[in-house]
């Protein structure tokens, strides 16, 4: 529809979290709707540090088809893996 809201994804902090976690979409005419809307809708129960909304057409993600030629190429940096590094005798019982 032409004059449909655009869509916004919600994500918040929660009191005992460091980081956002998706919660939720909803349809708002600009950000200040949307946040707004967000704060009623998703942090009824005062659960919430910090709201951030995004317009969905603004979020750029990669497809599960995509997987092997995205995260492939780390696999040849041994270096990245914990394998990679010699582990003290004393702490491998731990």
């Amino acid at each position: 529809m032409k004059n449909e809201w655009p869509l916004w994804e919600v994500f918040i902090r929660g009191q005992h979290g460091l980081a956002h976690r998706h919660v939720g979409s909803l349809h708002a005419p600009d950000a200040e709707v949307a946040l707004k809307s967000a704060r009623d809708v998703y942090t009824r129960r005062n659960e919430g540090l910090s709201i951030w909304v995004v317009k969905a057409e603004d979020i750029t993600a990669s497809s599960p088809s995509e997987k092997g030629p995205l995260f492939d190429p780390s696999q040849d940096k041994v270096y990245r893996h914990p394998t990679f590094f010699p582990m003290p005798e004393e702490l491998k019982g731990l």
